[in-house]
């Protein structure tokens, strides 16, 4: 299985991953001194980062909710995932429907240390991990075409990801590849980093990451919600992690209307 080859990459610690400083802004062991001091840095300019980094997870886990009970969705292709934190996207779907689907890809090798944990499913599902970057589309979609039935319905889901990627690099063309990849009926899930609430901090905080070697994009709501481009949003389309559908927590704390510098929404693909 592509989830249990060994990994062809040391794990660099001469600067900040995004996975890894994730990990530590939700209280993980799984990351370096380097990715915590640049997360105090950031959490000296942006007390709210790690309440940011939790509302992003509830968000994934009410969107996983949404697509298995209410989009009836049993194919999860997840990149991005990061260092496994309970509980993952594969237990909250398996919890639904026991024989979902799953695919979970990241370019760290520290997630591929930690596949066993991700790939410790339910007996009627399937949980798979790659190791690729998104910049990798072609490598992702034949991946997971090992896994998932590419004519049925596929949940895309790019949690926290693409703020990561510059439009340099061709953000909007890579997502665009792999939605297109997708059948109809095929959902996209996506949160990101936005400037629209405090341009001057967003902007220390980019250049803090820069100074890190790691690219950060903070975009608009206009601008994450070109992503979504000729998919039909659910409702309430494009809006704060929060206000994403809180009736759906379970147990998380839905944060009600507390700002946090992230948007978030799913879009439906069409026939």
């Amino acid at each position: 299985m592509a989830g249990t080859e060994p990994s062809l990459h040391r794990i660099d610690t001469s600067k900040p991953h995004p996975a890894r400083v994730y990990d530590w802004y939700l209280g993980g062991k799984d990351n370096y001194q380097i990715d915590e001091e640049l997360g105090r840095q950031i959490l000296a300019l942006e007390p709210q980062a790690k309440l940011s980094a939790r509302s992003n997870r509830w968000f994934m886990h009410r969107a996983t909710r949404w697509l298995a009970r209410e989009a009836g969705i049993r194919q999860f292709l997840d990149i991005g995932t990061g260092i496994p934190t309970e509980p993952n996207l594969h237990q909250i779907a398996q919890s639904t429907a026991r024989d979902a689907r799953i695919v979970y890809v990241d370019n760290d090798p520290i997630v591929l240390a930690h596949a066993e944990a991700l790939l410790r499913g339910t007996p009627e599902g399937v949980t798979e991990y790659v190791q690729a970057d998104v910049r990798e589309p072609r490598k992702i979609l034949d991946q997971a075409e090992r896994v998932l039935d590419f004519d049925r319905p596929i949940a895309l889901s790019l949690i926290a990801l693409m703020h990561f990627v510059s439009d340099d690099d061709g953000a909007y063309d890579l997502v665009g590849s792999l939605v297109d990849a997708l059948p109809a009926g095929s959902c996209l899930v996506l949160s990101m980093i936005t400037g629209d609430y405090d341009p001057e901090n967003m902007e220390r905080a980019v250049q803090m990451y820069a100074a890190g070697g790691v690219t950060l994009v903070a975009r608009s709501h206009a601008e994450v919600t070109r992503f979504f481009t000729g998919l039909e949003l659910v409702e309430p389309g494009v809006v704060s992690l929060p206000q994403w559908h809180p009736e759906l927590a379970e147990g998380e704390d839905p944060l009600g209307d507390t700002q946090v510098p992230l948007y978030a929404g799913v879009g439906i693909k069409g026939p």
